[in-house]
């Protein structure tokens, strides 16, 4: 149930894994990020995180209606929301359609992205059906997302969103499953539509309570006790 990237990578078969990433380097299609850099994805292309993990991003333009019911025209205003992470191993694609984008970042340093079209998973009959049973799978999970974001208060979203994104990313460690990277209050708030400062007070309740911990480098944690009612 956690730790499902790694997983992935590493029941793929090396030799099929390393001929991709020696092709991609003979093409040109493989580049390394440094931490928050964008990565120039475009939609219509297959893209592979061969290591770190990339954040995804939504932005919106909405109109803001003019003060007084004055005749200017409208401001545009960007509103961005976070939607999620690509761990090793993982295939993303971007997708754009008016009003929304879709942008990518480097969540962590040195995260290296394969690009690909297509067509060119025709060289790797088994990878193709490998990719596609991914991305099966990134549907459900945001299907449990959606289910998650329409729970009515805050706590419960916010709760529920720290529970599937460490279900997903989670590594062991002594007290239970922690996010290997962070995460800012900002960017949670925005996931489960909440303000930072919401989201800074009910993370507090949710440490009274012992639902959440925070493990090294002040990175989220999911106890043991809570893991166990998971998967119960």
């Amino acid at each position: 149930m956690f730790s499902v990237s790694t997983q992935s990578e590493t029941s793929r078969p090396f030799l099929t894994w390393q001929r991709i990433l020696d092709w991609a380097q003979e093409h040109y299609r493989c580049r390394s990020f440094n931490k928050d850099e964008r990565i120039p994805a475009r939609a219509g292309l297959l893209y592979l995180v061969q290591r770190g993990a990339v954040r995804l991003v939504g932005e919106a333009q909405v109109s803001a209606s003019a003060h007084g019911g004055s005749s200017r025209m409208p401001r545009i205003n960007s509103e961005e929301a976070f939607l999620g992470f690509v761990g090793a191993g993982q295939p993303f694609e971007i997708v754009a359609q008016s009003p929304f984008t879709l942008q990518s970042f480097a969540h962590v340093d040195q995260t290296s992205v394969i690009w690909l079209y297509w067509h060119d998973l025709d060289n790797w009959p088994h990878f193709r059906r490998e990719v596609l049973d991914a991305f099966r799978y990134q549907h459900q999970r945001k299907l449990l997302w959606l289910s998650t974001l329409g729970q009515r208060r805050t706590i419960d979203r916010l709760l529920g969103f720290l529970t599937l994104l460490i279900e997903e990313f989670g590594e062991p460690c002594d007290e239970g499953y922690y996010l290997p990277w962070a995460l800012t209050h900002a960017q949670i708030g925005s996931a489960i539509g909440s303000t930072r400062v919401t989201v800074t007070r009910l993370m507090g309740k949710l440490r009274q309570k012992g639902l959440i911990r925070t493990y090294g480098d002040n990175l989220l944690c999911l106890p043991a006790e809570a893991v166990v009612r998971n998967q119960a």
